[in-house]
């Protein structure tokens, strides 16, 4: 854990060095402090049980949640400032997907994603639907419970959850050529993760 501990305090550090945040040494020592906590504590362990979810990433990124609050910065600072620490970890993601868009079969490999990924949620409890079908040409779910913001709202931070909800953007952002995606609203300052994913 100690590893991984020092990969995301380097992380957390490299984004305030390159955002001029004074003092960036100490805060990242202090993030690692909050980290190392954070992972042993109860909640963690309560958490941690979905195959899923990367628990041990969602709670580095809920400490640098926290450790951002706590020097005043905003709800949309604190989502872009994290969202570009990981952009580096994202690039190979991205190209990826951007193969992937190329194909004229894309649409059917998101199909079968969105799929596979439900039953898997399903199963493990991760994610609870009222709404999932599967029509030719599109894909439609309504997600109401969710091991995310459950994650986030354990530390009064549900606000934040909005950088992982902005995972699917960002991804069917890269796959504009055979699918539109819609978001209608997310688990973040909504009720439900209401979705559309359309062959075009």
């Amino acid at each position: 854990m100690e590893k991984t501990i020092r990969k995301y305090t380097e992380l957390f550090k490299d984004e305030l060095c390159f955002r001029n945040i004074p003092d960036a040494e100490g805060k990242a020592i202090a993030y690692a402090g909050r980290l190392r906590e954070m992972y042993a504590s109860e909640e963690f362990r309560n958490f941690n049980i979905y195959p899923t979810v990367d628990t041990v990433k969602v709670f580095a990124v809920i400490a640098m949640c926290l450790e951002l609050r706590s020097y005043g910065f905003s709800d949309p600072e604190i989502i872009d400032l994290v969202n570009h620490a990981f952009h580096r970890i994202r690039k190979m993601f991205s190209i990826l997907l951007g193969g992937i868009n190329l194909l004229p079969n894309s649409y059917h490999i998101a199909e079968k994603w969105n799929i596979n990924d439900h039953e898997k949620r399903v199963k493990d409890g991760s994610l609870t639907y009222d709404l999932f079908d599967v029509s030719d040409g599109k894909i439609e779910y309504r997600v109401t419970g969710c091991a995310y913001v459950r994650m986030f709202e354990e530390y009064g931070i549900r606000s934040l959850c909005k950088i992982f909800c902005l995972t699917d953007m960002t991804s069917y952002a890269g796959l504009t050529r055979h699918v539109r995606f819609i978001r209608h609203s997310d688990l973040s300052d909504g009720d439900c993760c209401h979705d559309e994913v359309i062959r075009k």
